[in-house]
This record gives C-alpha cells, sequence and structure tokens, in this order.
C-alpha cells in the first residue's frame, strides 16, 4: 500500500477493534456487575471481578494507541474532534478514573461493607457511562456536524454531540459491550447456575442490540445522512452487514444450544464486523462532510515513521499481552481467548 495515511487509518481501526471485543467487554461487564439480581447476585459480582481483574489495564493499552495515533498521524482531526467534543472526552476521562480507582479500592477495602458496595456503584455507574460517551462521539463524528475553523467550533459545543443520533449511538454501543460482556462470562464461568444466568442475560442483549441497531439506522436518516445513504448502497459494504447478520444469528442460536464458546466467537466477529462496516461508510472521510483522511494527514515522513513504530512496538505488546491471558486466563479452560 503506497498511501501511508490509509495504512495509518487501517491500523486506527484495528487498534479501535481491539477496544472493542477487550475493554468494550469490561465496560460492559461493569453495567452486568450493577443490574446483579437474585440469589446468586455476589457470586455474579465476584465471577464479573475475577474475570476483569487480571486484564483491565492492559485492554487500555488499545484506546491509548488510537488516540496517539491521531494525534500525531490526524493532527487537524484530533484537533477538531478534542475541540468541538470536549465536553464527552473529558466524562471519557473522569469515567476512565473513576472506573479503574473504584474497581482498585473496592478489592482492597474489605473492611467495612458499606465502603465497598459504595465503590461497587461507583465502578458500576462509570462503566455505564463511559461507552456511551464513546459512541457519543463516535456518531458526532459520523453527522457532519464537527466544523472547527480557526480553533473555534462554529456549531457550539452541544449541537455536534447532543442530537438524537449521537445519542443512538452512544446507547448502540453500550448494548453491544453488555452483549459481549453477557457472552464472554457464560465461557468464564464453570458454574452451571451463573452460566444459565448470563445465558439469559447474553440473550436479552443481543436482542437489545438488534433493536437499537434498526433504532440507530433510522436515526441516521436525519442524524448522519451521508452515513444513512453508504448504508443503502450495493457495494462491499452490503456483504459486511451480511457477515454481521449472520455471525449474530450464529452467537444467537449457539447462546439457545448452550454452544458457549462458538457463540463468544461469532459475538466477536459480530461487532467487529459492525464497527468495520461504520468504517467503510465513513471512508474516506475522517470527520464526515468536513475532513478526509489525505485533509488530515501529517506528512508523508511522519506517517511512516508512526506505522513503523507501531510495527516495533507490536514486536513486544504482541507477545506480552498473549503471555498476559496465557498466565492469567489460559490456564482455566473456561475462561476466555484460551
Amino acid at each position: 500500500m503506497h498511501n501511508p495515511a490509509v495504512l495509518l487509518t487501517l491500523i486506527l481501526m484495528v487498534s479501535l477493534t481491539f477496544y472493542a471485543l477487550f475493554g468494550g467487554a469490561d465496560y460492559g461487564g461493569g453495567v452486568w456487575d450493577l443490574l446483579a439480581r437474585g440469589p446468586r447476585q455476589q457470586q455474579q459480582r465476584e465471577l464479573i471481578a475475577n474475570a476483569i481483574a487480571p486484564v483491565w489495564e492492559a485492554n487500555h493499552v488499545w484506546l491509548i494507541l488510537v488516540i496517539v495515533l491521531l494525534f500525531a498521524g490526524f493532527p487537524p482531526a484530533f484537533a477538531a474532534v478534542s475541540t468541538a467534543l470536549h465536553i464527552p472526552l473529558t466524562a471519557i476521562i473522569i469515567g476512565i478514573v473513576m472506573r479503574g480507582s473504584s474497581f482498585v479500592f473496592r478489592a482492597y477495602h474489605t473492611a467495612d461493607y458499606r465502603t465497598q458496595k459504595r465503590w461497587g456503584m461507583i465502578f458500576a455507574v462509570a462503566s455505564t457511562i463511559t461507552p456511551i460517551c464513546l459512541g457519543v462521539i463516535v456518531g458526532a463524528i459520523s453527522s457532519g456536524n464537527i466544523v472547527v475553523k480557526q480553533g473555534i467550533s462554529e456549531n457550539g459545543f452541544l449541537t455536534p454531540w447532543l442530537g438524537l443520533f449521537p445519542l443512538m449511538v452512544g446507547v448502540f454501543s453500550l448494548s453491544l459491550f453488555v452483549f459481549l460482556a453477557a457472552v464472554y462470562l457464560t465461557v468464564e464461568s464453570t458454574d452451571v447456575q451463573l452460566q444459565e444466568d448470563f445465558r439469559r442475560r447474553a440473550l436479552v442483549s443481543g436482542l437489545l442490540v438488534a433493536l437499537m441497531a434498526l433504532a440507530t439506522f433510522v436515526s441516521a436518516r436525519t442524524g448522519a445522512p451521508d452515513i444513512y445513504s453508504g448504508l443503502l448502497k450495493p457495494s462491499i459494504v452490503w456483504i459486511v452487514q451480511g457477515a454481521t447478520a449472520v455471525f449474530a444469528c450464529t452467537a444467537f442460536l449457539c447462546l439457545l444450544a448452550r454452544k458457549y464458546k462458538i457463540a463468544r466467537v461469532a459475538a466477536m466477529l459480530q461487532i467487529t464486523f459492525i464497527l468495520w462496516g461504520w468504517g467503510m461508510s465513513q471512508a474516506p472521510y475522517l470527520l464526515q462532510g468536513d475532513m478526509t483522511v489525505n485533509d488530515a494527514a501529517a506528512s508523508p515522513a511522519v506517517l511512516w515513521t508512526l506505522i513503523a513504530a507501531v510495527g516495533s512496538g507490536l514486536v513486544l505488546l504482541v507477545p506480552s499481552l498473549l503471555y498476559l491471558l496465557r498466565l492469567f486466563k489460559m490456564g482455566n479452560e473456561h475462561l476466555p481467548l484460551h
């Protein structure tokens, strides 16, 4: 590939996909922590905590990579997003900090149950709000309302993101993460009753994902008309949408049949194709309607340097992550990614 801007955009999409598949499931686990009910609610929370604890910090490396590559590789786009969307971005930063710190405080504060419960509530609420804000930012980027000229957001600081379509994308993102977490937790558990608890949650949240996908698509007609038109064009996007539907049905049927490991793979592929379908309908724009990938790109020398740095970093990152998963996850056949 001779265009470094396009190549770096693909690396951004891959990083975003990994963050959704791993970090997104952590957020979903926090939501299920908030919604834990029934006679096994304490066991449900313990399962969630044990699943998240070894990997939640490492999963944020993908988000950091996305931010760094956007900042260094596409500075005009980074400046526009950080200016027009500084409110939801600030909410994300606060949410990530509160979520991580409260998770640790809850784990090690065992003397007072009420204090531990309070930390757990902060963890769960932050896990719910943060992915909504992430989705809102994606929706705002796709809406075409981010227009920044000479450091000033022409649409103000509320209009670019405080609309029906960005909010729908935010709730859609939350539903995807909740579904993914429930599917993962069916594999995490060695207890049949806990598996059944999260199997039911996965089925219900899977239906919610389908409803939110339809609602988000309908809202795109007025909220993101270019994305809406792109999704209706008979092109490779339709192939991606078809694959998404196939994997969604596969995950649902495997959950019904209690084939949890296959359901996990199908759910991961479903979310992967949803993300890449959005990326393809967004192309060639980085900020829909205002700034293309090539418009926002830094000089080729900078882009190739970034690509080389990512390649060198992956030589260390991938083996480290695999070792982490092998050390804390693969020792138990019921845990994911073995």
